[in-house]
């Protein structure tokens, strides 16, 4: 393949449709790999969506869904993402007309051949199929009896201190209530911050913000910004935020030898051992009471700052009659441990037992399938998990309600089935087992 002389490509960039026959500008695979933010040429990002190529070189930096998390995909075809993503695609089409520069040419592939294309067809009949199921659709009294439980349970904290004391056993009783008030609060602005609790984008916003907010004291902007880029490049390193590790604990394969070739940080051979001690009880206690908010106060977002600040508030006011200040640092230290306990286990047993590496550039399919898995189905699952038991499909339709995934998890398995991908599902236990 030959390159296009640099004058050609830039005046692609100014007008698309220019050329003979207002026929559009024409690329090449070669030509886009080099468009990454990296090396020559300098600073450009190139990506392509249904073969139509699009410069984001300016524009990534005001990209509503983050900087880094449209860059990861810069230099690559970015189509599954964004229909994986985007809820009204034709919307964000008519934002992104001004950044078209070309299309491919019609010698090139529609993708690269790291990608399985008769698995995408599949994938893309599949989702069509689900569409017209109404599976996207959110069931608003699901989530609101899911709120309601919120509710109920911190009210139910807050009446046995009230009514039985604060002696040791109504202490510990409500804060194993308020804990779990915390841990379902956390489920439900993790399906708003995915788009699925209200058919409008804004509604799912703004309630979002109230619920990470006022009933758990984090900042949506700071989560969301994250939680993308997990999404977009799972268990990919320097892709994906959550695999930030290091030099606390190395994970895969790949890395544990990279490191292994090089200056030792911590005793990686005993780290399933300090895990239990250092991760699951200090992540909330710790590095998200500080983190959010350092970042939060860096980027100015003051609304968010303010959500913050009212779950404190709240909390003092609510907590303080009834405890005293030094009870109340206890008792808020507790559910902040408790809480990051539960979570942690059942965040991490979907990922870190699976593969890790560098971004192969895979299909959306086969890197979600190798990179997440399953824990079997039942009534206390799903609601311990927040359905997250269902992270395949969670993974593969981010923006469907999680009440829907039990209907979507037989047509994935057959496609599975048809393309000889292993679709890994295990028992809770064992995906407690398997993270250590």
């Amino acid at each position: 393949m030959t390159l296009q002389p640099e004058h050609e490509v830039k005046e692609a960039k100014k007008n698309p449709e220019s050329g003979a026959g207002s026929s559009p500008r024409r690329f090449t695979w070669e030509e886009i790999g080099l468009r990454t933010g990296r090396g020559h040429p300098q600073q450009e990002r190139w990506l392509v969506i249904d073969r139509k190529v699009y410069d984001i070189s300016q524009f990534y930096r005001r990209h509503p869904g983050g900087a880094r998390v449209i860059s990861h995909f810069a230099g690559q075809d970015a189509t599954e993402f964004f229909v994986a993503f985007h809820v009204n695609h034709a919307l964000v089409r008519k934002y992104m007309s001004s950044l078209l520069i070309g299309e491919l040419a019609p010698d090139e592939i529609s993708m690269k051949p790291s990608k399985n294309i008769l698995l995408v067809e599949d994938f893309r009949e599949l989702r069509a199929t689900i569409e017209r199921m109404g599976l996207l659709n959110p069931n608003g009294l699901f989530f609101f009896l899911n709120f309601l439980q919120i509710l109920l349970l911190e009210a139910a904290s807050w009446i046995t201190l009230w009514y039985f004391g604060t002696s040791l056993v109504p202490f510990l009783i409500s804060a194993v209530l308020l804990t779990t008030s915390l841990s379902q609060a956390g489920y439900l602005q993790h399906d708003l911050g995915h788009f699925s609790v209200f058919s409008k984008p804004k509604w799912n916003h703004v309630v979002q913000k109230f619920v990470i907010g006022q009933l758990l004291g984090l900042p949506a902007s700071w989560w969301n910004l994250r939680h993308a880029q997990h999404h977009a490049k799972t268990n990919c390193f320097l892709k994906d935020p959550d695999l930030n590790m290091h030099p606390w604990f190395t994970l895969g394969k790949v890395l544990s030898v990279e490191l292994g070739m090089k200056k030792k940080f911590m005793p990686y051979n005993h780290q399933h051992k300090y895990f239990f001690v250092t991760l699951p009880p200090f992540l909330f206690p710790v590095y998200f009471q500080y983190f959010p908010l350092h970042k939060t106060i860096q980027r100015r977002d003051w609304a968010d700052l303010a959500w913050m600040l009212s779950f404190y508030i709240r909390f003092f006011l609510t907590y303080e009659p009834l405890l005293g200040v030094k009870s109340l640092l206890g008792f808020y230290l507790l559910i902040r441990v408790l809480e990051s306990i539960w979570l942690v286990w059942v965040t991490q047993m979907n990922h870190i037992p699976m593969n890790i590496d560098y971004d192969k550039n895979l299909d959306w399919f086969s890197t979600q399938l190798q990179a997440t898995c399953n824990v079997d189905q039942s009534l206390f699952n799903d609601w311990f998990t927040g359905h997250l038991n269902f992270h395949i499909e969670h993974h593969l339709f981010p923006t469907m309600p999680r009440h829907n995934y039990w209907k979507v998890a037989p047509l994935v398995k057959s496609l599975c089935a048809k393309h000889g991908i292993e679709y890994h599902c295990k028992p809770l236990l064992t995906g407690f087992a398997d993270i250590v």
